[in-house]
Formats: C-alpha cells, sequence, structure tokens
C-alpha cells in the first residue's frame, strides 16, 4: 500500500462528516523513521472550530435523545472496523508516529479494548433509585455534558484519541478532536470508520491546527467540558484556560517515574521490565521508567539490565522519536550528565540506521550514578533513557520518588511482600506496581496520576470518565396524595 493511499483524507479536517482542507496554512507532517514529509496538515483557524461546533450542536439533539444501547450500537460496529483494518491502522501508527510494527499493533488492540468498555457502559451506568419516604421517590439519572473537545498528543495518536471518542460519545456528547499536528492521521482514519460504522454527521469532528486552535478550543463559549494529554507546561495552560471559562477540564501531564529495585529482586524479571519499560515506544510515554532508585547491593541486577539495554536495536526493536528537536534534546541530557559526574552505562547518542540516515533515533541509554540534583534526574526526559540513582536505604528511596514534582507512577522490585506494600502505601503516584515496569491499569480501572501529572478531578478512563463526560440529574416525586407523611415527605 502506497504512502498516499494510506492515508487517504485522513490528514484533513473532519466536519460535519465530510473532509475539508478549508483555506488555511499548512504544516508539514514528517516521518519519524525518515525525515521525509509525507503529508500536509491543515493548521484551522478559529472559523474552523465554529463550524465544527455549530455541526456538533445540530447533531447534539438527535443523538443525547438516543438511549444509551441505541448509542452503543455503532460502537459494536466500529469495534469489528478496527479489527478488520488493524493492519492498515497499525501502518498508519507506524508511519506518523515512528513505532515499531508490534508496538503499533498493541496500539491499535488497546484501541480495540477501549472501544469494547465503551460498549459495556449499559451494565454500568444505571439510574439509581430509592423510596426516601413513603410515597416519595428519588432517582439520579447520567445526562451528557454536551459539546465536549478532546486534545491528543503524537505518542499514542491511535490510543490516546480512543481513550475518550467511545466513553464521551456513548454516553451521548458531541465531540471535536483536536489531534497533534505532529500526528493528525489516525484521528482522521478514527473519523472515517466511526462514519462507516454509523455514527451520525457531527456527532464528531476533527480540527486540526496547534496553539491558535487550542486556546480557541478553550475559550469556545459552546464547548462544555476538554480533555488535555501532553507535557505538564502545557496541561497547566489548558487547565487554567478552560476553567477560568467555567468549562470542566481533565489535563494529563507528564511524568518522572521512579522504579525502586531492592537487592533480592529477581534479576531477569527486573532487568527485562526495567529495560522494556524505558525504551517502549522509545521512550515516549508517560508511563515509561526513567529513573531508577537502587537500594544497597544491585550491581548484578544492573549488569544484567546493561545486557539486556544492549540487544535493543534502534530500527529493529526500537522505534524512532517524534523529530530531530527532540533527538537533539534527549541527547543533550545524556551529555550533560556525563559532565556532570554520572556514568554512562549503554550510550544510546548518535545512532543511525541504514537506510533510515535521515530518521531521528536515539539508541537506548543506561546512566548510573546519577544524583537526584541532576537535570535528568529530575526532569521529563521522553526518550530511551534510563537514570539510574543509589541509596543504602529504602526510605531514602522513598523520599527521591516523593521529591518529584510529577506522580504519575512508580514500581518496586523484590520478592518481598511486606517490603512492597510498604512501598506502595507510601510513594506519592496515582499508578502503582509490583515487579511491573509499566503498571498500567486496564479497563474497567481509570487511568491517571497525582501531582503535577493530572490536573483535575476525574481520571480520563475507565468507570471514572463516566463522570467526567456525564452530569447527574437528580429527580424527586410523588405521585399519592394519600400515602402517610412526615417531615420527609
Amino acid at each position: 500500500m502506497t504512502t498516499k493511499t494510506l492515508i487517504g483524507k485522513a490528514n484533513q479536517n473532519f466536519i460535519a462528516g465530510k473532509f475539508t482542507n478549508g483555506q488555511h496554512r499548512e504544516m508539514e507532517v514528517l516521518s519519524p523513521q525518515t525525515g521525509e514529509v509525507i503529508a500536509n496538515v491543515p493548521m484551522s483557524a478559529k472559523s474552523d472550530l465554529d463550524q465544527a461546533v455549530a455541526a456538533a450542536k445540530a447533531a447534539y439533539p438527535a443523538w443525547s435523545g438516543l438511549t444509551l444501547k441505541e448509542r452503543v450500537q455503532v460502537f459494536y460496529k466500529f469495534r469489528e472496523l478496527l479489527a478488520a483494518n488493524i493492519d492498515e491502522l497499525t501502518e498508519l501508527v507506524q508511519l506518523e508516529n515512528g513505532k515499531i510494527e508490534g508496538e503499533a499493533r498493541a496500539e491499535v488492540f488497546k484501541g480495540i479494548e477501549l472501544t469494547e468498555f465503551a460498549c459495556s457502559m449499559p451494565q454500568m451506568v444505571n439510574d439509581e433509585v430509592q423510596e426516601v419516604s413513603k410515597g416519595v421517590e428519588c432517582r439520579t439519572t447520567h445526562v451528557p455534558v454536551g459539546i465536549v473537545a478532546s486534545i491528543t498528543p503524537f505518542n499514542f495518536p491511535h490510543m490516546v484519541p480512543l481513550w475518550t471518542i467511545p466513553n464521551a460519545l456513548v454516553l451521548g456528547n458531541c465531540m471535536i478532536l483536536k489531534p497533534s499536528e505532529q500526528t493528525p492521521l489516525s484521528g482522521g482514519k478514527i473519523a472515517e470508520l466511526l462514519k462507516e460504522a454509523g455514527l451520525p454527521d457531527g456527532v464528531l469532528n476533527v480540527v486540526n491546527g496547534d496553539r491558535e486552535i487550542v486556546e480557541a478550543i478553550c475559550d469556545h463559549p459552546e464547548i462544555d467540558a476538554v480533555s488535555f494529554v501532553g507535557s505538564t507546561r502545557v496541561a497547566k495552560i489548558v487547565y487554567a484556560r478552560a476553567t477560568s471559562n467555567f468549562k470542566r477540564c481533565v489535563a494529563l501531564g507528564g511524568a518522572k517515574n521512579h522504579l525502586i529495585v531492592l537487592p533480592d529482586a529477581h534479576v531477569e524479571m527486573a532487568a527485562t521490565n526495567i529495560a522494556a519499560s524505558m525504551s517502549g515506544c522509545a521512550g515516549q510515554r508517560c508511563m515509561a521508567a526513567s529513573a531508577m532508585v537502587g537500594v544497597g547491593k544491585i550491581d548484578h541486577i544492573v549488569e544484567r539490565l546493561c545486557e539486556v539495554t544492549r540487544s535493543i536495536q534502534a530500527g529493529n526493536n526500537l522505534g524512532s522519536v517524534i523529530s530531530k528537536e527532540a533527538k537533539e534534546r534527549i541527547e543533550r541530557y545524556i551529555t550533560e550528565a556525563e559532565a556532570a559526574g554520572a556514568k554512562v552505562l549503554v550510550d544510546g547518542r548518535n545512532a543511525t540506521v541504514a537506510g533510515k540516515e535521515g530518521g531521528f533515533y536515539v539508541g537506548p541509554t543506561v546512566i548510573d550514578y546519577v544524583t537526584p540534583d541532576m537535570n535528568i534526574a529530575k526532569e521529563e526526559v521522553f526518550g530511551p533513557v534510563l537514570a539510574i540513582m543509589r541509596t543504602d536505604d529504602l526510605d531514602e528511596a522513598i523520599r527521591i520518588e516523593n521529591s518529584s514534582d510529577y506522580g504519575n507512577a512508580s514500581s518496586v522490585f523484590t520478592q518481598n511482600g511486606g517490603l512492597a506494600d510498604y512501598v506502595m502505601e507510601r510513594v506519592s503516584a496515582g499508578m502503582v506496581g509490583v515487579n511491573i515496569g509499566v503498571p498500567v491499569p486496564r479497563e474497567p480501572f481509570p487511568f491517571g496520576g497525582w501531582n503535577e501529572s493530572k490536573f483535575g478531578v476525574t481520571d480520563i478512563t475507565g468507570k471514572s470518565s463516566i463522570l467526567f463526560w456525564t452530569k447527574l440529574k437528580k429527580r424527586t416525586t410523588k405521585w399519592n396524595p394519600d400515602a402517610w407523611t412526615n417531615w420527609m415527605s
């Protein structure tokens, strides 16, 4: 399949059921694997957003007026279309994001799982009814919020849109999706498949763009809720701007996830899980292990970790990073840490892939003897780099973890259940694990961190998302005038 055939119209805006370029400037979309231009994406103006909101408003009465079970039927069909098109969807993720084939395919499978969760909503979203006094009944009903928006990042161009689209739409909302301008293709393809599945025009609209359109979404008076996934710096801006305009907002930011490794950890399990967590998706995920805190004598684990890491090769079982700027930034962190006294055990700088010399690759990197004050220990690198810090005290390891501004994830590697519980109870992170490098909850459990990794009350996926995409209507009724009454009725 050629690149042009694969992309189709997925690089355009999708408004009221139709693909359109609009009359605006365009930005080149580069393949991270080769550095070549693969598409041009429109940088939309506020007028495009106005059109999308108008289309959503027109579709909202009929869509929200359907029963939950009726809306779910579209997503049963959508799930089948995702499965039928898995090869094409996988290739699209590889093309625009640079993942290796297995990672891209896993991302599409996760999108199928997210859709299946949305299809189970009729079994989870039920009215609560109680006779609170003789002849008096109270009932709560989940009502859609209205017109909502989802702003998604480059690192999971297929999965993260499906964190929000199925749940929000099944619950009766109409949505504007704003994909990353670096990876706009998967979002367009999702809109195309949803239309094929029978989603009415205007229920989902895709508006491409950059900062200008994000600000317009936060300011638009007829958008009622905004979800965001990206860096903490931008998450703060989006959350502050959206809520200042009286919208509900959940904004997921960055992370600095710490893996605490004890001397009794299973060597092979620890080494393979840590290496996979650090390098998976080229380290471009908010659940990647970017910091390891070794407690006591852990040289034997570090040695095996380095052996496993050396088997991970750019262009083979390691994908590219998103851009030339990202490659330069990641390598700058490594060089700075080395200059400050850290020891580079596995060096991924200056990685190239034969036949793809123009691609943006950083090899897996392990840096030992990092100190907590170094930038690489504190800041989100977002690349396949692991910084190892050392201490002889478990409580000090926990203090190092808790000193981070972030709070997405943390894991402990040990064979001692008591120590594992001790760590999990004390680390300041929203998602914790034992002997697992990426402690991501699976549906129906929600995804979401703490501290500066998340802004807003609810989580973005799972059962928690129901509270974000709906509002409660409380009904109190009394029909029997002959019922015995007291002060409650």
